[in-house]
């Protein structure tokens, strides 16, 4: 088969290495990639909202398969596009990209369909969101209505914090356009969880969990991020769990889709409280996640080519999908400053040349080279390093002697991921 990756991050890193490894591939090309990934596949520097250009790309290498990896792709409305063209693509549509795109959209649909979620209030102005923050006593959740990254999220304390946090969105546009609308929502507690399943529209399948780091800092402390770590499987989910995540949210969103009329295709990211009253939405994400692909992709055994085939043509229960036996953990070197103003172009050792376990991954992010081909840091989340072994323990015990011999001054990285 021939396929195309859209996207140049470590998620797409992770998907891209998998992709490569099938017998079944024959020709792949990621769009934008990275230096990374340019070690093994063929990159062509097309940026992720330029949907014309990838459509265009599409068809010239003649894909059978274009995997969108990113939401923003997924929003702007790739995978319709790319379907006018005859050609298949692993993502859900615009319309049913809306369940990230839009969060008070997934907060409707959830209500209508009777998904288990915080209470809620969506908000356009300040003197609305004044009134709910006051009804919470300000211990609330303040969100950005739309797409900011993974970073437009702001849990409050009190009824300050809150009020600030909502004039930073919505008067100061902290997040842009993403921040037209706020939610304010009850603030709920548990210990957070991400499931991970795939459908092609009538069928879904489970494919794994992950337990996501967001905090800058150790002991969770700093701000919100995209992610700093991960691990998989998370070890709070059990069997019994994942039936009831499975029973009460993830089937009744893909049902709930298909009774709506736009049936939801590729990967569904539930983020979920464990709450003591079960477990409860969070957010929904319309692809796989970064960093819990780099934990979620080491431990699949099923083919993810023969995935795509078959969720790209309505056959997905024909397939079984399996993981290896073993637990994997991923831990993000960002630079420094991030999640706010940082320094781009620092130099980067020359992470290929790092001597290393087998069972060891180092994925690129936001990597890429200067005029004189020599690696350096284009983003915040500059690249992960992921072990697997046969627990967290085990894990840990790879991955951090690997990253201190590293040695980059110029990024920094949790030194807890993992310690549950």
């Amino acid at each position: 088969m021939n396929i195309l990756v859209i996207g140049g991050g470590g998620r797409e890193h992770a998907i891209s290495l998998c992709l490569q490894k099938s017998p079944l591939i024959k020709k792949l090309v990621v769009a934008p990639g990275n230096p990374g990934i340019a070690k093994f596949a063929e990159c062509i520097n097309i940026a992720i909202d330029d949907i014309e250009g990838q459509c265009n790309l599409a068809k010239k290498m003649k894909s059978d398969v274009v995997f969108i990896g990113p939401e923003l792709p997924l929003v702007l409305g790739l995978k319709d596009k790319l379907e006018e063209y005859g050609i298949k693509a692993f993502g859900p549509s615009k319309q049913a990209a809306q369940l990230e795109g839009s969060k008070s959209f997934a907060r409707d649909f959830c209500l209508r369909h009777n998904i288990p979620q915080p209470k809620f209030k969506c908000c356009s102005n300040l003197k609305e969101a004044k009134k709910e923050i006051k009804k919470l006593n300000g211990y609330c959740v303040v969100k950005a209505d739309g797409l900011a990254a993974g970073k437009g999220v702001i849990i409050c304390e009190n009824i300050d914090d809150a009020i600030n946090a909502s004039r930073q969105i919505l008067e100061q546009k902290k997040f842009g356009k993403a921040g037209d609308r706020i939610l304010i929502e009850e603030r709920i507690t548990g210990i957070e969880a991400s499931l991970f399943a795939v459908s092609d529209g009538n069928n879904v399948a489970l494919i794994g969990s992950a337990q996501d780091h967001k905090r800058a800092f150790d002991n969770n402390k700093g701000p919100n991020t995209g992610g700093m770590g991960a691990v998989s499987p998370s070890p709070y989910v059990t069997e019994e769990l994942t039936n009831k995540i499975m029973k009460n949210i993830i089937l009744p969103t893909i049902e709930g889709m298909k009774s709506e009329k736009m049936p939801y295709e590729g990967i569904l990211y539930a983020g979920i409280m464990l709450t003591k009253d079960g477990p409860k939405v969070i957010e929904f994400n319309c692809r796989f996640g970064d960093p819990e692909t780099q934990v979620l992709i080491p431990l699949l055994k099923t083919d993810l080519v023969e995935i795509l085939q078959k969720a790209t043509t309505k056959n997905l229960d024909k397939i079984k999908i399996e993981l290896i036996d073993r637990t994997s953990i991923t831990v993000v070197i960002a630079s420094n400053g991030y999640p706010d103003k940082f320094e781009k172009n620092q130099i980067l050792p020359q992470l290929d040349q790092l001597k290393k376990p087998n069972d060891i991954i180092i994925y690129h992010a936001g990597t890429g080279l200067d005029k004189k081909n020599r690696l350096i840091a284009t983003g915040g989340r500059v690249f992960s390093v992921t072990s697997t072994g046969k627990n967290i323990e085990d894990c840990r015990n790879k991955v951090y002697p690997c990253i201190e011999a590293i040695k980059w001054e110029k990024g920094f990285y949790r030194k807890d991921i993992g310690n549950l």
